[in-house]
C-alpha cells in the first residue's frame, strides 16, 4: 500500500515540477519541492535536479524526526528547511521556486503593492525575509512567517509555499507572479504608481489597555470601535451591511454574533446561531488580533473556517476588511 501511494506522490511531484518548469517559475536546476508521505516520512526532490525534467529516481524519501535519507542519492539542499515546516505546521506539500518577476520586484522593494481585490484576498500581507547565501541558513524564519501566510519570499532568492496539496500551493506562487506583474505594467502607464499607492495608516498600537484575547471586554472593546468607524458607517449604511456574523474560538466555549444593522453592531450575542461563523484556533486568532495574518486570507488559504459561502460575505468586502483591521487596534495579553 505504501509503495503504491509513493509512486503516486512521485507523479504529482513530477507533474508539478513540469508545471513550474513550463510556467517559467523554475529554470536549470533551481527550486525544489516535497510532499509528506505519512506521519514519518516526506518525498523531496534530489539535489541538483531540474524541475523541469524530474524522474522517480530524482525523489528521495526521508525521516522527518531524524532526517535520514532513505538510499544513496543526496536530498535538496534546502532539506532542514523543509523538515522544519513539517514539524511545526500542518502542512502536506512544501513548494520552493524562483520566480523571476518576484525575485525582480522584491530585489527592489519588501512592499507588494496589491493592485486587485483578487491579490488583496488571496495573497494579502506577503511576508518578506531577508536572505543573505543561496541556500536557507535560517528556516525558522520561514517557518514563523509562514504561520501568518502560506507564502513567503525571500528577497533575492525565491517563493516558499506551503497548502494541503499541490494546486493549492501553486495557485499562491502564480498568483503573486501576476500580481508582480499587474504592478510592472501600472508602473510603465504611472511613472510614481508606486510612491503612494495603497499606503496602510500605521496605528500606534503602544499606548491603551490590553485585554485577555477572546475575553467579553476584549470583543466589547473592537464592538465600541467598530461603532465609531466613519468608513463602517459610510459603507454599511451604502452596502446595506445588515447581517449576523459569529466568531468562535476553536476548542473553547468562546463565540460571539455580531448583530449588524446598516453598518451598526445593535446587539453582541454569545452564540453562532448566524448564517457567517468564522472560526479557528487561538495561535491563528492571535496572528490575526497582532495585525500579522488577513482574516479574508486566513480563510482563502484554510487557515480560519468559514460557515457560509465567502462569495457572499464578499460583497461587503471593504466595510468588513475595515472591521478585520480594527481587530489588530485593541491590544491583547
Amino acid at each position: 500500500m505504501i509503495f503504491s501511494k509513493e509512486k503516486e506522490l512521485k507523479k504529482e511531484i513530477i507533474k508539478i515540477g513540469a508545471r513550474l518548469y513550463h510556467t517559467g517559475l523554475a529554470v536549470a536546476r533551481s527550486g525544489n519541492i516535497s510532499v509528506r508521505l505519512d506521519d514519518k516520512f516526506i518525498l523531496i526532490t534530489a539535489a541538483g535536479t531540474a524541475l523541469g525534467n524530474l524522474k522517480y529516481k530524482d525523489i528521495v524519501r526521508v525521516e522527518i524526526s531524524s532526517g535520514e535519507v532513505c538510499g544513496d542519492i543526496k536530498a535538496s539542499s534546502e532539506l532542514p528547511m523543509h523538515l522544519l515546516v513539517y514539524k511545526n505546521l500542518n502542512a502536506r506539500v512544501v513548494l520552493h521556486c524562483h520566480p523571476p518577476l518576484i525575485n525582480g520586484y522584491f530585489a527592489v522593494t519588501s512592499d507588494l503593492k496589491a493592485l486587485t481585490f483578487e491579490t488583496k484576498l488571496y495573497l494579502g500581507e506577503v511576508p518578506v525575509i531577508e536572505q543573505d547565501t543561496p541556500t536557507i541558513t535560517n528556516p525558522e524564519l520561514v517557518v514563523n512567517a509562514l504561520k501568518g501566510n502560506n507564502l513567503v519570499v525571500l528577497k533575492n532568492h525565491g517563493t516558499i509555499a506551503v497548502a494541503d496539496k499541490f494546486s493549492n500551493a501553486l495557485s499562491v506562487t502564480e498568483a503573486l507572479e501576476e500580481a508582480v506583474r499587474s504592478t510592472a505594467i501600472a508602473r510603465i502607464f504611472k511613472k510614481d504608481i508606486l510612491d503612494d499607492l495603497d499606503k496602510a495608516i500605521k496605528e500606534d498600537l503602544t499606548q491603551g489597555i490590553a485585554f485577555e484575547m477572546f475575553s467579553k471586554e476584549h470583543i466589547q472593546a473592537i464592538v465600541d470601535l467598530v461603532n465609531k468607524d466613519e468608513l463602517i458607517a459610510q459603507k454599511g449604511k451604502e452596502l446595506d451591511l445588515t447581517v449576523k456574523l459569529a466568531i468562535k474560538l476553536d476548542g473553547s466555549d468562546k463565540m460571539y454574533k455580531f448583530n449588524f444593522e446598516k453598518g451598526k453592531i445593535i446587539k453582541l450575542d454569545f452564540d453562532v446561531d448566524a448564517p457567517f461563523v468564522i472560526s479557528a484556533p487561538a495561535n491563528v486568532w492571535e496572528q490575526v488580533f497582532l495585525g500579522k495574518l488577513d482574516s479574508f486570507v486566513a480563510v482563502t488559504q484554510g487557515k480560519m473556517k468559514l460557515q457560509g459561502q465567502l462569495g457572499q460575505l464578499s460583497k461587503w468586502y471593504v466595510p468588513f476588511t475595515r472591521l478585520f483591521g480594527i481587530f489588530k487596534e485593541v491590544r491583547i495579553k
